[in-house]
């Protein structure tokens, strides 16, 4: 079984399978290190490993293939309970943070298991932090510990973007766990980062807060930053939220909130340079991963698309969409591929949200879907160009069916792929794609695709637009779009046509 090497770092590693299957493995498989089988079986087609020594060789094999790595070297090693970390519910947060000031570039601060109450931590250069099996950081519920930051900030002849909600600089509390501008940052082990909004009132009426709440992790301008093997649950608002940064990595990762937590969906790269976001598996109360460019104001002044991303081999649970792109993305979104992922009770699989507004550098382009599988998921593809959700979302400039003019406020979506997809027990309709009239949806291709229709599907509505009336069991529903091409797509369990087009100026199905 060939398998290789993801990420490395002087304690852990992170190894995927080849293959094409979604996130599971075909079958259990065992790992053996240094000729010494490990104790447990494996599932997915991602694995890792902890607890291993810094600066050492080590031979993984499974079944007889063979990796040999080498550990990465460390400067030193800080231990939180030596700077006074008790992990007894007291106030953990100057100990953690004085370690992890005082640990030199290429040093780890480690903490062992324990419950560490602590307000917001802030990270440095080139360290590694290690969260042992059965270590909590157990975020404070006490809003008051979350000082409050400015959007913007001014700089010489300009401002500095310091926080950022929901696509735009705004006030927001400090982040749990947060960088400005730092670079080569690890955090690994099979730890716990728990926000503990579930102790406080960061949920409760949302809707009603002036000030953003607090991310789980925020990522300012970074470079080179990697999540690995913990557990993130319970995040104010958004879990994990890299911000215009270069490459950051999201490695076998365990995100949750409960399925009626508001805002908090799980990984969300805005405006950011090559994201991987590989094994991890999130059931959560918001969209699952969310690729965003911020809206109107930071796409025009900085023009920085989200670039480069990969996921794959992830599961996907109980959220509102899958993998979603937008609605904030008036920088783009260019060259994202999305494989081998498994997505199980989703309102959505695979879904695009824009609308007029969002601008003329609002590119979403060159997006390839393949070797999926959906179960259960209410409408499995969705791209909508008239997403209602903002204050001017249901103004008749963003509703509106009849062509307006193009100007700077037109998006435009161009090609995507979807292929090699079983989606079985669908809802509302297998896939729902509305382009403007304006500004059709340009290329959609879909190959090798199974839609199987649920026995009992209830009504509704396959995406967040007015004027549209409710679905159940429909096809594929195309409107305002350039080309479409349908190759060894089959439907079973379809009420009506299977696919249905308004408004396409090609059509091809082979």
């Amino acid at each position: 079984m060939e398998f290789r090497l993801l990420f490395i770092s002087s304690v852990s590693a992170c190894f995927e399978l080849e293959g094409e299957s979604p996130y599971y493995a075909k079958a259990p498989y065992c790992v053996s290190l240094d000729g010494e089988e490990l104790p447990d079986a494996f599932e997915t087609n991602v694995f890792s490993l902890f607890g291993l020594e810094p600066d050492r060789e080590y031979t993984v094999d499974i079944g007889g293939f063979s990796l040999t790595v080498r550990t990465m070297p460390e400067t030193a090693c800080l231990n939180v309970r030596d700077f006074g970390a008790k992990a007894a519910w007291t106030d953990d947060t100057r100990a953690i943070q004085a370690a992890i000031h005082a640990c030199p570039p290429g040093g780890r601060v480690k903490i062992p298991a324990g419950k560490y109450l602590t307000g917001p931590l802030v990270l440095g250069d080139g360290i590694t932090i290690e969260l042992d099996e059965g270590a909590v950081l157990l975020a404070s519920a006490n809003p008051d510990d979350y000082p409050v930051w400015p959007g913007e900030a001014p700089s010489h002849g300009g401002v500095v973007q310091v926080s950022s909600w929901e696509g735009e600089p705004q006030k927001c509390h400090q982040s749990f766990i947060s960088a400005w501008n730092k670079k080569d940052i690890i955090i690994t082990g099979r730890g716990i980062l728990n926000g503990n909004a579930n102790s406080g009132a960061w949920w409760d009426d949302p809707k009603s807060k002036k000030i953003g709440r607090p991310r789980m992790l925020f990522l300012n301008k970074c470079e080179n930053v990697l999540l690995h093997g913990l557990t993130v649950r319970n995040s104010p608002s958004w879990n994990l939220h890299p911000f215009f940064s270069k490459h950051i990595g999201f490695y076998d990762i365990i995100v949750e909130a409960p399925a009626d937590s508001p805002n908090t969906d799980g990984c969300n790269p805005e405006s950011c340079d090559g994201v991987d976001i590989i094994g991890a598996r999130f059931s959560v109360g918001d969209d699952a991963v969310a690729i965003k460019s911020g809206k109107l104001y930071m796409g025009a002044k900085y023009k920085t698309p989200a670039n480069a991303h990969v996921i794959r081999n992830c599961l996907m649970e109980f959220a509102h969409g899958g993998v979603v792109l937008g609605s904030e993305m008036s920088g783009g979104v260019t060259n994202l591929t999305v494989s081998q992922c498994l997505f199980r009770g989703t309102d959505r699989g695979l879904r695009i949200k824009t609308r007029r507004g969002r601008g003329k550098d609002g590119i979403i382009d060159g997006i390839v879907f393949e070797n999926i599988r959906m179960e259960r998921v209410l409408t499995p593809l969705v791209i909508n160009m008239f997403y209602f959700c903002d204050p001017d979302g249901k103004s008749d400039y963003a509703q509106s069916k009849t062509a307006l003019p193009i100007d700077e406020r037109t998006p435009y979506i161009g090609r995507f792929t979807f292929r090699n997809m079983e989606c079985t027990d669908c809802e509302y309709a297998a896939g729902f794609f509305y382009g403007l009239p304006e500004r059709p949806i340009d290329s959609i291709t879909i190959e090798n695709v199974r839609f199987h229709m649920a026995s009992g599907a209830v009504s509704g509505l396959p995406a967040m637009m007015c004027d549209i009336e409710p679905h159940n069991r429909r096809g594929l529903v195309f409107n305002n779009v350039r080309e479409v091409i349908l190759s060894g797509v089959t439907f079973a369990g379809v009420d009506g046509d299977e696919v249905e087009a308004n408004n396409v100026e090609r059509r091809q199905i082979l």
